[in-house]
């Protein structure tokens, strides 16, 4: 790539103060996707206890919005790769801000279901567009930190909304204001983008839509960067997208590999952080009190993916993965055997969260840089999209292997396997990091 193209330019200079707002400001709306993600566990304990469901309904309500990411990821993240990042994200701060209001107007399970569905759609198309984003805004030495830091945006949002989510239950008694909670706090995204994000330079060059030149020129100059005369050679001829990209001859064993290697992990980590908030409560502690457990769990998980991200900068982010997902395996099983006082559950749900969402953030890493910039957005969201149906899979497993009598401790053993899975599959991939954006 010639030293005129201004990603190469971008990945080989320092990053400038923009590059950086732009990466926090994805961190800050994958922050958003965890709270939003993880406010049905929250309200969990007060829907079943108002509409009197038991465990096997509520595994699939606590799945509903994991399968609309899935869809989300698969639709709105090819859409990330025909129209642009900056769109797809605004797109999907709608549709999320739309979904959590209409949920707290949810009267039944069907139609709780069907808004958490809905929102699902945008979070799926958040993840993947803004996976994007931060590997197009950081430089190769960088990128594998940044996205690290953007994955574990998602735990600090749980912390954060999952303590004001905890408040508010305690004050209100209502499980509808944690959905209130979250519609305001989207809304307040949408100009936050527009003021902030712009198109990423690596979209613009590769599908060179009208005034793509005056638009690099502006991100260049805010850059404090030299503006470009035209725009450089193509490095390849444009081609129609096609899903059929992804499993072609050096890439198809690759894109098997990490969505087998995601699936299985998500099974895992989504049984852990959606079922803590119903057990802790069937144990006799209140809603209040069991979310805390759910927060001492993304406490361990946010520390995860910042222990991770700096270890990238000395060590492979595979290998980190591979570690990160056996260690999880382990905390996960132990996690249901026998703990019972709420200090013993908040240690080991911390440590369980430390090594399931260490291993998500790494995952994120390994699959930006796994695809070419000109299938990115699509790749992380077919992986993602895929994957996500091990995530709706592991709620609703375990609220079936509940409703039939299986204790705590064979549940936790099992659906502690799948994340064991992942780390092997992960072994087996080879693929040739991207340096470039």
């Amino acid at each position: 790539m010639s030293e005129l193209d201004p990603r190469a330019i971008i990945a080989r200079e320092p990053m400038h103060f923009r590059q950086v707002i732009a990466i926090g400001i994805a961190t800050a709306l994958n922050a958003l996707d965890g709270f939003d993600v993880l406010s049905i566990s929250f309200a969990a304990p007060g829907i079943a206890r108002d509409w009197g469901i038991d465990r096997a309904a509520l595994g699939l309500v606590l799945s509903m919005e994991l399968i609309g990411m899935g869809i989300g990821a698969l639709i709105l993240g090819a859409m990330a790769d025909r129209i642009g990042r900056r769109p797809t994200i605004l797109s999907c701060l709608v549709i999320m801000a739309a979904g959590m209001f209409l949920a707290s107007t949810a009267q039944n399970v069907t139609i709780l279901s069907a808004y958490r569905l809905f929102t699902g759609l945008g979070i799926g198309g958040m993840l993947a567009a803004t996976n994007a984003i931060v590997a197009e805004c950081s430089n190769a030495r960088r990128r594998n930190l940044a996205v690290a830091i953007m994955a574990g945006g998602y735990p600090v949002g749980a912390i954060i909304g999952g303590s004001i989510a905890s408040l508010l239950l305690a004050s209100t008694g209502r499980w509808q204001t944690v959905f209130e909670f979250g519609a305001i706090l989207t809304a307040c995204f949408i100009p936050i983008v527009l003021w902030l994000v712009p198109e990423t330079i690596a979209f613009l060059l590769h599908k060179r839509p009208a005034g793509a030149l005056e638009k690099i020129n502006r991100t260049m100059v805010r850059q404090g960067r030299a503006p470009l005369d035209a725009l450089p050679p193509r490095d390849e001829a444009p081609q129609r997208f096609s899903f059929g990209q992804f499993f072609a001859p050096g890439l198809a064993s690759v894109t098997l590999l990490l969505i087998l290697a995601y699936f299985a992990h998500m099974m895992t980590f989504y049984f852990l952080v959606k079922w803590i908030p119903k057990i802790v409560t069937d144990m006799g502690y209140p809603p209040a009190l069991a979310g805390s457990v759910l927060v001492w769990a993304n406490v361990g998980s946010a520390t995860g993916c910042l222990v991770l991200s700096l270890m990238t900068q000395k060590v492979g982010v595979r290998p980190l993965v591979i570690g990160a997902m056996i260690c999880g395996a382990v905390a996960v099983a132990v996690f249901g055997q026998g703990f019972s006082t709420l200090a013993s559950l908040g240690v080991i749900a911390c440590i369980g969260g430390f090594f399931t969402n260490a291993a998500t953030a790494g995952l994120y890493a390994v699959i930006a840089q796994s695809f070419p910039a000109a299938l990115r957005a699509g790749g992380t969201g077919l992986v993602i999209g895929v994957g996500r149906a091990g995530a709706a899979l592991g709620p609703i497993v375990a609220g079936l292997l509940f409703a039939s009598g299986t204790p705590l401790s064979i549940v936790a053993l099992l659906m502690a396997s799948g994340t064991l899975v992942g780390g092997i599959a992960l072994a087996l991939v080879r693929y040739r990091e991207n340096a470039i954006a």
